[in-house]
């Protein structure tokens, strides 16, 4: 596998997108940073990472055999991948919808998929991996943020922890490829966070106790709520309320 080190840069993402249109790179080639200018989460948000602390990556792939309209399978790839690294460490690790993973209520892990489409399928595809190491202080800006290292009051070796995930992350990417979409997105619903019991969310229009009934493979979030009514949300149009 090809990874390519770099002390700073703006965005993982950005940097990986652009060697791609300047040269042919192999699928899996990883762009690895000590440090981020401007890295970027979802939604928008901005991810803080301490230099030479955390693992901020970027991993190219190019998912040309998968339809546009599959593309949440593989960003359910990619946090099985994260999540059961992270296993190998720690317990009480869960994917939270779409795909940040949670230590308990606190978040370990962002991940940002940027998708370039041609046709119908998927050509090309950056995903951009903050992972929380060993870094102990994080600005209050940041709601729940935890690190390995305040989780287990211990050093992680950086080069080993990346072997780990760039290994797992391939293993559900070979599956992706076999076809096994069924046993891919059962295996994501299995990790949830707050997977089963009524917990607080809110969209648009305020708070709401709900349950998760499923996740459709276009990724829209199916929720019951206390009452009984039946809601779908996609990205962005709601959250689960963590105090």
């Amino acid at each position: 596998m090809n990874i390519i080190k770099i002390k700073t840069t703006h965005s993982t993402n950005l940097l990986l997108r652009e060697l791609a249109e300047k040269q042919i790179l192999e699928e899996g080639t990883v762009v690895l940073a000590e440090a981020q200018t401007a890295g970027r989460g979802q939604r928008g948000n901005q991810w803080e990472s301490e230099a030479g602390k955390n693992i901020t990556c970027s991993i190219l792939l190019y998912p040309s055999f998968l339809p546009a309209k599959q593309s949440f399978l593989l960003s359910e790839v990619i946090a099985l991948g994260v999540k059961e690294t992270l296993d190998s460490y720690i317990q009480n690790v869960t994917v939270k919808w779409p795909n940040d993973i949670y230590f308990e209520n606190r978040k370990i892990v962002g991940i940002l998929i940027e998708n370039e489409v041609t046709g119908q399928n998927i050509a090309q595809s950056v995903i951009g991996i903050g992972l929380n190491v060993n870094q102990e202080v994080f600005t209050d800006a940041l709601p729940n943020p935890v690190s390995l290292k305040q989780i287990l009051s211990k050093e992680i070796n950086l080069t080993v922890l990346l072997e780990k995930m760039l290994k797992r992350i391939m293993h559900w990417y070979k599956k992706l490829k076999a076809g096994q979409n069924e046993k891919i997105a059962q295996a994501y619903q299995d990790v949830l966070f707050r997977k089963s019991g009524f917990h607080c969310y809110e969209d648009k229009n305020g708070l709401f106790n709900a349950q998760i009934k499923s996740i459709a493979e276009d990724g829209i979030l199916h929720l019951t709520t206390d009452r009984g009514e039946e809601r779908q949300y996609a990205f962005k149009e709601v959250s689960c309320v963590i105090k």
